[in-house]
């Protein structure tokens, strides 16, 4: 019996847990073989690969992100190969089962919950002609008629075999995230999310976990992700793994874990802080507001004050790059409410901050509640909510105005002392800048355009303009040192129109000839290799205190061929 199990990732990069489980569960007994593709991945392709396999078995794991396509995949495998078992399982397809089961008749099988043993006695079943009808955690049509089973008992995680020993899997893990589990559940309850379905947290063998992590790490794994609901929910249990991984990582592996920031105590920050090597660890925080009381109707606990203290320790320690995340659209939270949690966030500065719009996901509460609250959401997968009775379509197409640029212009980097000037001095909020940017980008029709590094300068200066203020010649030098120092190479054609001419230049470049310990170049280097701009304050001054001093000031950026890197200068000029 040829047994495939495979799913649809969101992107190449990805890699999919839950069929690496299935795989090893299902060892020795059934050889399983894996295949991904991606939701980019043209329909027609995948059903023609997944044909020529000439499989007898397929399992697809189904999620928000991939369960239209993989409907569709389903729909036409079965029209051109009609004797396949199709069997679908994961978070998409375990709640609301009669509806599946109707929607999809395809489906000839779905595995509700935890997988690993309801797949394997399956596919027992399958091999040997066996009746499935008692098997625990399985759905499916009977005489025309849907037959849903009870789900079974949790599996003891302890005696769980490693999902990541496959050989096909040595030559991606460098290009692709791995993901890793040490627990499953969620001790909390939040109303919009399926982890506060399962109760309690269950652990998987922790020395197992260390010996798969050198494993992983061994064979060329760069990033490894922890997808535990709450990974510091213990605190000796986090501390434990913290220390085997800062004893035993191999230099360039990135870990990255969700944690909850306000029950992290500060000694555990201040270990991290002395202990881990800068960018070993990376944080994802989920936040997603900060109104008490929109916190308490979805039944989210949280002190604000306390994860404050925990991003602000984290980020002084200058070792570990934070992503926290808000949700648009939670009970109650309307426009103005939303404004404040996200200046309340963004004051914190993280590395990233997503704005992501509450998705009514089947099986959780708050869409059980959909009526109370006014939502109105889409049908179909993701089910993202489009207004609710404090928050109008109108409010969302804004809200989503300002999540276009935040990704843009704060979230990838290019130009931090830009933006933080802007924020800080031009407008009375952070938000209020990325809103009324987003707007006027939207007015611009640049959203359904693509761009290149020079139109985000180009479109920020755009926008800049319209404000008619003073400080414009102040944002553009920052823009035009954010936009060289990124640089590996001297720009052919920068964004701005060069208005120092060559004589101006020379000035600058005999003035630093008598200042050798400066830079030294010959004359010819400097040409070649080096931009000089003139700029009207003192900037290496307001890059250590923020206070704007103004002057004439050169600032010469060399770009140097050995290292790739921009080198920037600067001399106060007379003229």
């Amino acid at each position: 019996m040829h047994i495939i199990c495979t799913t649809l990732n969101a992107k190449y990069i990805h890699t999919n847990l839950a069929i690496r489980y299935l795989k090893a569960y299902a060892q020795p007994e059934f050889d399983v073989e894996l295949v991904e593709y991606t939701i980019k991945d043209p329909v027609l392709n995948i059903v023609t690969d997944l044909y020529r396999r000439k499989p007898d078995v397929v399992g697809f794991s189904c999620y928000i992100w991939n369960i239209e396509q993989t409907i569709e995949v389903i729909q036409l495998l079965k029209k051109v190969h009609p004797t396949v078992t199709i069997v679908v399982g994961g978070p998409e397809v375990s709640y609301d089962v009669a509806y599946w089961l109707e929607r999809v008749p395809e489906f000839d099988y779905i595995v509700i919950g935890e997988g690993e043993e309801t797949f394997k006695q399956l596919l027992t079943a399958l091999q040997h002609g066996e009746d499935v009808a008692k098997i625990a955690g399985l759905a499916f049509h009977k005489d025309g008629k849907p037959v849903i089973n009870p789900q079974r008992n949790k599996i003891n995680l302890a005696n769980m075999p490693s999902p990541f020993r496959f050989p096909e899997d040595i030559p991606h893990l460098s290009k692709r995230v791995t993901y890793v589990e040490t627990s499953r559940g969620c001790p909390f309850s939040c109303q919009f999310c399926l982890s506060s379905i399962e109760v309690g947290v269950r652990y998987f063998d922790r020395e197992k976990i260390k010996e798969d992590l050198r494993y992983l790490m061994k064979h060329g794994a760069k990033v490894i992700k922890f997808v535990d609901r709450t990974f510091n929910i213990s605190r000796s249990y986090a501390m434990d793994m913290f220390q085997f991984l800062i004893d035993e990582h191999v230099p360039g592996v990135v870990f990255q874990f969700e944690i909850t920031a306000d029950i992290m105590r500060p000694e555990v920050i201040e270990f991290l802080n002395r202990e881990a090597p800068p960018g070993l660890f990376r944080f994802e925080i989920g936040v997603q507001s900060t109104n008490d009381e929109v916190n308490k109707l979805v039944m989210r606990k949280q002190n604000f004050d306390k994860l404050t203290r925990t991003v602000t320790m984290v980020k002084q320690g200058g070792k570990i790059a934070q992503h926290l995340d808000l949700i648009a659209g939670l009970p109650e939270e309307d426009y103005t409410s939303f404004r404040k949690t996200f200046n309340d966030v963004f004051a914190l500065r993280p590395e990233e901050l997503q704005l992501g719009f509450l998705k009514m996901l089947r099986g959780t509460g708050l869409r059980r509640q959909a009526d109370e609250y006014g939502y109105v959401f889409m049908d179909r997968a993701p089910y993202e909510m489009l207004r609710n009775r404090v928050l109008s379509f109108d409010d969302v197409i804004r809200l989503k105005q300002v999540e276009d640029v935040l990704e843009k212009y704060w979230n990838d980097h290019r130009m931090d002392e830009t933006i933080e000037y802007i924020v800080t001095h031009l407008f009375d909020t952070p938000f209020d800048f990325f809103q009324s940017f987003g707007t006027y980008w939207d007015e611009q029709g640049w959203a359904r355009i693509g761009h290149q590094l020079e139109d985000l300068f180009r479109r920020l200066y755009s926008f800049l303009q319209t404000l008619h203020t003073n400080d414009l010649p102040i944002v553009e030098a920052l823009m035009k040192y954010d936009y060289l120092r990124n640089q590996k190479q001297k720009p052919r054609k920068p964004w701005w129109d060069e208005k120092t001419d060559k004589s101006a230049r020379t000035h600058v470049y005999e003035q630093l000839s008598e200042q050798p310990h400066l830079l030294s170049l010959s004359e010819k280097e400097l040409f070649k290799h080096t931009v000089v701009e003139m700029i009207p304050f003192d900037l290496p001054h307001y890059l250590q205190t923020k206070q704007v001093r103004i002057c004439n000031m050169a600032m010469i950026v060399y770009f140097n061929q050995t290292t790739m890197k921009a080198e920037t200068y600067f001399l106060e000029m007379e003229k």
